[in-house]
């Protein structure tokens, strides 16, 4: 595989232009786009959210399990937050004959299958921890590529609605993911293969159907020290709208992360549900939460269009999140936990469907928009490799097992998230 190593361009070069005349795009190329982010999803989201939980279950004692999940998953954000800028840049500079894009999807995919393979057959927690982080680089690289190939291959006129598609993708993945586990939960190997040749399947299709080609020589600058660490930095003195809106981001993720990384203990731990029923409890939630995600969406991206405000329906978002929170803390049965999801998952949708847009018009340098959002989304990252190290602590509180306190901290990071989104002064 070749990478670019020539000087950049100036501003406006053909060899970063897109064609004015690009042609829609295809059917089945929104379709591959969309596969594979689903199958990448998949194969990411079901082990976060459950198999890995249980896995860490089967090889380590009760005691220890909240910690030693923390730093399996802790290790894998970390190194997936740093995987995804470093991607993206040598990405953009390949010269592959087979196109610039489709060697990090289909090595990153194969990579993803070969981590979870390590995590299904390993017997030890630093073996669950290098299955993991290999999982987490390879399926981020191509998630990375997927996200690349939108701009690549889908003109302006069409973007809005192949990036809602391709959206729309990580919340049925989820369904999917919380539905193998279930499906397998007897045969937990298969919980992680399954989802693992999902993301394979996936990519091959986005492979066989898009145009990719080789970068130009001469289209980017050299991938140096320097470029590398810029990769990780926007000034908050000299942006601090874009600081702020970083911080808030920051803030709600680690109460969403709560969520996403604890509720298979919850529901052991606090409910009462053994290791053979909880794939399903988890399948019904995220089944909950999921359908709610997509109502808040769609309602709160219309309702803020039409009314071009961004902040207060981030401050709602952000506050009906921490309602969530504060109920799943509260929850003693299953009932109350679904309810509690429902409402969770509405505040997750607004949360989204506004943030992006908000984003969007707090950006640096809209030039170099993919460089400022990869800074941005560290925000999202962060909170999934702190959360998991600073769990264990919350929860031995008093006589241990105290969830209460891991989900109120999460309802507190959230509202602190919506009032640092309120000191942004270029948007409403």
């Amino acid at each position: 595989m070749a990478v670019l190593s020539d000087a950049a361009p100036g501003p406006g070069s053909p060899e970063l232009s897109l064609p004015a005349s690009m042609p829609n795009a295809s059917g089945k190329l929104v379709f591959g786009l969309a596969f594979a982010q689903f199958g990448v999803m998949a194969a990411l989201l079901t082990p976060v959210m459950v198999t890995l939980a249980l896995r860490v279950a089967q090889i380590v004692p009760e005691a220890d399990r909240g910690a030693a999940l923390g730093q399996v998953l802790a290790l894998g954000a970390v190194l997936a937050m740093i995987a995804n800028p470093v991607i993206g840049g040598l990405s953009d500079r390949t010269m592959s004959r087979f196109g610039r894009r489709r060697p990090w999807l289909l090595g990153g995919a194969l990579a993803a299958l070969a981590g979870l393979l390590g995590v299904a057959l390993g017997g030890s927690v630093p073996t669950l921890m290098i299955g993991w982080a290999v999982a987490q680089v390879g399926g981020n690289a191509a998630l990375t590529a997927v996200t690349a190939s939108i701009p690549d291959f889908v003109p302006e006129r069409q973007r809005a609605r192949v990036s809602g598609a391709v959206g729309m993708m990580t919340s049925l993945s989820m369904i999917a993911g919380s539905g193998l586990a279930n499906a397998f939960s007897t045969h937990l190997a298969l919980a992680f293969l399954i989802p693992g040749l999902l993301g394979v399947a996936g990519v091959v299709t986005l492979c066989a159907v898009m145009q990719d080609r080789p970068a130009r020589p001469g289209a980017f600058a050299p991938y140096s020290v320097k470029e590398f660490l810029r990769s990780f930095w926007v000034s908050p003195r000299k942006h601090p709208d874009f600081a702020w809106n970083f911080a808030g981001r920051f803030l709600v993720f680690v109460g969403i992360s709560c969520v996403t990384s604890y509720q298979t203990y919850f529901l052991m731990d606090r409910l009462g549900y053994a290791e053979s029923e909880v794939a399903n409890k988890v399948f019904v939630g995220t089944l909950a939460m999921v359908i709610t995600v997509v109502a808040g969406s769609v309602i709160g991206g219309q309702l803020s269009d039409r009314s071009g405000r961004r902040k207060p329906y981030v401050l709602g978002a952000a506050l009906i999140l921490a309602v969530g929170l504060a109920l799943i803390s509260a929850a003693h049965s299953f009932p109350v936990f679904l309810a509690a999801l429902a409402v969770f998952g509405f505040g997750q949708g607004l949360y989204l469907s506004v943030d992006v847009a908000l984003a969007a018009s707090v950006l640096p340098d809209p030039e170099q928009a993919a460089r400022d959002l990869g800074v941005l989304n560290i925000g999202n990252a962060l909170p999934q490799s702190l959360v998991p190290i600073i769990a264990p602590a919350l929860l031995a509180i008093g006589s241990g097992g105290n969830y209460g306190a891991l989900f109120l901290f999460g309802g507190i990071a959230c509202v602190l998230g919506a009032f640092a989104v309120q000191f942004i002064r270029t948007v409403k």
